[in-house]
């Protein structure tokens, strides 16, 4: 079941398959992959992620994938990673800069893996913008109106359910899977009508997911 579900995950990365809101994130994942540098390779060239950047950068210009009309004025929160605002009654606009991850296209794969695994709560891209020189994903997102506070435990009981073990604090490994998900507090992971929704994952697949 895990090796098959494992083949699913890389058909969906690779754009073999379909997943809520993936092509035009496939497209670009599809775009930058050079195929040769591994992951080790790409944490030593310090200057991997700006190269990257200014190639994501002549896509988006080509592609015509410029965002210029985000109304600030509508900001709610940020943290580390992201900037969030209001977009409409139902959705949110999340401005995200990748800096959680060595490259862009680990981002999307982020994207990529959110969207299939929360796909209720899922990411559609919908371009990039610029502030002060700084590159950012712009993505939409249904709004949650919290209902009560999350309870963490029940994070826990889900996630090992779905083959997630907790290995510290709120992070969680899928050993056989090789997917590492973080970052699962109670602000991220938000209960509506007692049903959990994840609003804010953080992704990282290590060497044992690309194995066959």
């Amino acid at each position: 079941m895990q090796n098959e579900l494992k083949n699913e995950l890389h058909n969906i990365l690779s754009g073999k398959s379909e997943v809520r809101f993936g092509a035009i994130i496939q497209a670009i994942a599809c775009y930058l992959n050079d195929g040769e540098k591994t992951s080790s390779i790409i944490e030593i060239d310090k200057h991997f992620k700006s190269q990257e950047t200014t190639r994501l950068e002549n896509y988006i210009s080509k592609e015509n994938l410029w965002i210029h009309n985000i109304d600030f004025t509508q900001y709610v929160s940020e943290g580390a990673e992201q900037k969030v605002y209001l977009n409409d009654s139902e959705h949110v606009l999340k401005l995200n800069d990748a800096i959680y991850y060595s490259s862009w296209k680990d981002y999307f794969y982020n994207l990529l893996l959110h969207n299939y695994f929360f796909s209720d709560t899922a990411y559609e891209l919908l371009g990039f913008t610029k502030d002060n020189e700084t590159l950012y994903a712009v993505v939409k997102q249904n709004y949650v109106s919290i209902t009560s506070n999350t309870d963490l435990s029940k994070v826990k009981t889900f996630l090992t359910l779905n083959g997630f073990e907790n290995n510290r604090n709120n992070d969680y490994i899928n050993r056989e899977l090789g997917i590492i998900l973080e970052d699962l507090h109670d602000e991220n992971v938000l209960t509506q009508n007692e049903i959990l929704y994840f609003i804010d994952t953080v992704f990282y697949l290590t060497d044992v997911f690309w194995k066959n």
